[in-house]
């Protein structure tokens, strides 16, 4: 039984303290920082005109001070998100009812895994989850969505009824490698070869630059901002981030992040952007203004793995979506999301749908470890 408890909503990020937010969010993912998150509110890419109303849930401790935050924004749209529930909206809005506003629990326009309950007091855990439940049902909305959950967090919202949807990134892992040479050892002979070709070939009259901290400066912004709205332009139609996101990321978190860039006769023609975690470089953006063969390749995924061994974290997660990744020795792991619908009608014909899922997702998964290029027998997965 959940102990009552009173629970608010802010009028954003920023209206809320810094140290007593990120002292229920911790420090090891910069993504559910006060900094980030406060950084796309005030940059204008997360707003109410862009779609996401921020309205983080907060329960108070007896000091006073938060100690249980949902990163929460209310909804108009399903963009941005990379849980895709659009079938579901349509199937809402043919049966005569409103899908949007929905309330999103979530890192906007950020498809990485961490914590959504963000406890300073573990025990708030379920108390937070009500709120969120309460906020849906006395203000009419459709639902409420936690997206790309921490894994060790699933079971808090599985055990409060919400239904669980899972779905697969490729993540890397680092196994103790000492180099890139080390890692490249444990491959497949054909595997090794071919990681080798494109490597040469991708860097062939280009110097690869990482720069982290004061050595960025808005001249490599500028350079990136161009990189991100060509690949924005043709992913999403128009870049979710504004150019003034990038430059208060880079006044209040350079000493998290790890930009790499390519330059032909020292001018950037490609760029992929990184955040550092605690234990895991997560990559984040990529763009570039030369079409240069497997260029993407090696800032996104190889420079990655040089500098997670370089600095001893434990994992790269380079985003979204790709097979590609496979070949390239990053592995299938499951991802989560936790949905709250209270209309039971609905939630029933999701939850057939999101069983029927997992099994296709599990299935899926387990015939990608086949094709990992680890030498079988050699490595365990």
């Amino acid at each position: 039984m959940v102990e009552p408890v009173t629970a608010r909503t802010a009028e954003g990020v920023t209206s809320i303290d810094r140290d007593a937010w990120d002292a229920c969010a911790g420090d090891g993912n910069p993504f559910v920082s006060h900094d980030f998150l406060s950084i796309l509110e005030e940059s204008g890419s997360a707003i109410a005109r862009t779609g996401w109303q921020p309205i983080p849930i907060v329960v108070d401790g007896a000091d006073g001070r938060p100690a249980a935050i949902l990163p929460a924004y209310a909804k108009s749209h399903s963009q941005g998100e990379y849980v895709f529930d659009h079938a579901w909206a349509d199937a809402w809005q043919r049966a005569g009812g409103d899908y949007y506003p929905k309330l999103q629990i979530a890192v906007p326009f950020s498809p990485v895994p961490g914590p959504r309950l963000l406890l300073r007091d573990p025990g708030l855990a379920p108390a937070l989850i009500a709120a969120a439940e309460a906020l849906v049902e006395q203000h009419g909305l459709s639902s409420a969505h936690a997206t790309f959950v921490a894994p060790e967090q699933v079971p808090l919202f599985e055990a409060a009824g919400w239904l669980i949807r899972t779905d697969r990134q490729f993540h890397w892992a680092n196994r103790g490698y000492g180099s890139f040479d080390d890692f490249l050892d444990a491959l497949a002979s054909r595997k090794r070869k071919a990681i080798r070709k494109e490597r040469a070939t991708a860097v062939a009259g280009l110097e690869i630059v990482h720069l982290t901290g004061a050595a960025i400066e808005e001249r490599h912004w500028d350079a990136f901002w161009r990189f991100y709205q060509d690949t924005g332009s043709r992913k999403w139609g128009r870049p979710y981030l504004t150019r003034r996101f990038f430059s208060l990321l880079g006044r209040r978190m350079a000493d998290r992040v790890l930009l790499m860039l390519a330059l032909r006769d020292g001018e950037p023609i490609a760029g992929a952007l990184n955040l550092i975690g605690a234990d895991t470089l997560y990559g984040r953006y990529w763009g570039c203004t030369e079409e240069v063969p497997f260029l993407h390749f090696e800032l996104c995924y190889y420079q990655a793995i040089d500098a997670a061994i370089a600095r001893g974290l434990a994992r790269v997660e380079a985003g979204a979506q790709g097979e590609h990744k496979l070949a390239r020795g990053y592995e299938p792991v499951p991802t989560f999301s936790a949905h709250f619908i209270p209309h039971a009608g609905f939630r029933n014909a999701v939850a057939d749908y999101l069983e029927q899922e997992r099994r296709a997702v599990a299935a899926n998964i387990e015939g990608l470890e086949e094709y990992t290029p680890f030498r079988k027998g050699g490595v365990s997965l």
